[in-house]
């Protein structure tokens, strides 16, 4: 019906020049149009014209939107480095077991779990924002795959900007490995490329089955600056604290979490540190239940506890449901949250990925997860995304000022 409304408005109001002004969006501009709408966007009492689709960048293709003002019958583009509007998935086709941070260049980089995509293969892929709603392919983390260990994916990274450089702390593992571990990644700049620095350990050395999905996070200043490392995957959560290089472990590892969880993040808030906890398999297509809990404690070696008050190292405790898929809504298997970003009107932000039950696996078979964004409302002390479900609706951008 759109597609009519502005084919009639062209033949009515546009001569051959005018039409002319819609060439970039196949060339200049690289637009794939899918959808075209007439609209009075300055309220002048003109036609302005609004494209939304996809264009290819580093070989993937990547949604975008063009503005064309009327002025006069001339359509001018506006470029929108801050659209007011995003709507889920931020980032197709696949971003499992995200990341985001903003970089000292003034961009926001994610980074996820290697995999197989429409256009290739990726060791870790990295994609940059300006506004944290459209991003774009930049590189992948690795030149070289580190030679620790013989076989299995790099999964689940965590990166944070520390000492003048990026550090990444990620997962080596195969599916069902009986002796997955963790390394350490070091890059100068946040598109890499990361240099491996080793294995931090593994479940044999660690004595922690299924040693994956690590979290960083530095807790105190000054003289209390402590740095901690968390992990895990149904087999408890674990954490340990690292030496001063963040290169080794230092000390002994503690429970924090028994059997429910894996994928840790802990944000810190309000003198208070808040557990997030992937629970159930992420990886089963249209048919995950993957999703998350949450729990809180007064300090970061917990202990942490529910709503009701309920210790999450008993077994099988999942913490209180924080988001949840629903098939009905057209999204299933919500988790593996990013550190938690706020923009720049102090509002909270979940990045995680999620399965479109309409088109739920990559062209491998692998279970296909986008990349998706919701705001989190903090209500009583406790954080919630509004319906507890992914959301599919128009939503407002998070605030970006520069």
């Amino acid at each position: 019906m759109k597609i009519q409304i502005i084919i009639s408005l062209l033949l009515l109001t546009f001569n051959a020049s005018l039409s002319a002004q819609f060439v970039p969006f196949n060339t200049v501009y690289g637009m794939q149009h899918a959808d075209i709408v007439a609209v009075d966007i300055d309220n002048d009492g003109d036609m302005d014209v609004v494209v939304s689709g996809v264009t290819t960048e580093n070989s993937l293709q990547v949604p975008k939107s063009m503005i064309y003002i009327n002025n006069n019958g001339v359509f001018t583009p506006q470029f929108s480095e801050n659209p007011s509007t995003y709507q889920n998935p931020v980032f197709t086709p696949d971003f499992a077991d995200p990341t985001v941070i903003k970089a000292v260049d003034g961009w926001y980089y994610a980074y996820g779990t290697e995999n197989t995509w429409t256009d290739g293969h990726h060791i870790v892929p990295i994609i940059k924002s300006k506004n944290l709603v459209q991003w774009q392919f930049v590189s992948n983390a690795f030149n070289v795959r580190p030679s620790w260990k013989t076989d299995g994916g790099i999964w689940a990274p965590d990166v944070t900007y520390i000492n003048g450089k990026y550090y990444m702390y990620y997962s080596l593992s195969t599916w069902g490995d009986s002796n997955p571990g963790i390394g350490l990644a070091i890059a100068d700049l946040p598109q890499g490329p990361f240099v491996d620095q080793g294995k931090l350990f593994d479940s044999n050395s660690i004595g922690v089955a299924n040693s994956i999905d690590p979290f960083f996070i530095q807790t105190g200043s000054g003289a209390t600056l402590k740095s901690y490392l968390f992990w895990g995957s149904f087999n408890g959560i674990y954490g340990i604290q690292l030496s001063a290089d963040l290169k080794s472990t230092s000390g002994l590892k503690f429970k924090i979490a028994g059997d429910a969880f894996e994928a840790p993040y802990i944000k810190e808030k309000d003198g208070k540190f808040y557990f997030f906890g992937s629970i159930g398999s992420c990886c089963e297509g249209a048919d995950s239940q993957y999703h998350l809990g949450v729990a809180v404690a007064d300090n970061i070696i917990g202990p942490y506890k529910n709503k009701n008050n309920t210790s999450i190292l008993i077994s099988g405790q999942e913490g209180t449901l924080f988001l949840s898929g629903n098939s009905t809504l057209g999204w299933v298997g919500p988790g593996h949250n990013s550190k938690i970003i706020t923009d720049d009107a102090g509002n909270d932000y979940l990045f995680y990925h999620a399965i479109d039950v309409s088109n739920s696996t990559l062209p491998s078979g692998a279970t296909r997860r986008p990349l998706m964004l919701d705001k989190i409302n903090w209500i009583g002390g406790w954080p919630s995304i509004t319906g507890g479900f992914p959301n599919a609706n128009i939503q407002i951008s998070p605030v970006v000022t520069q």
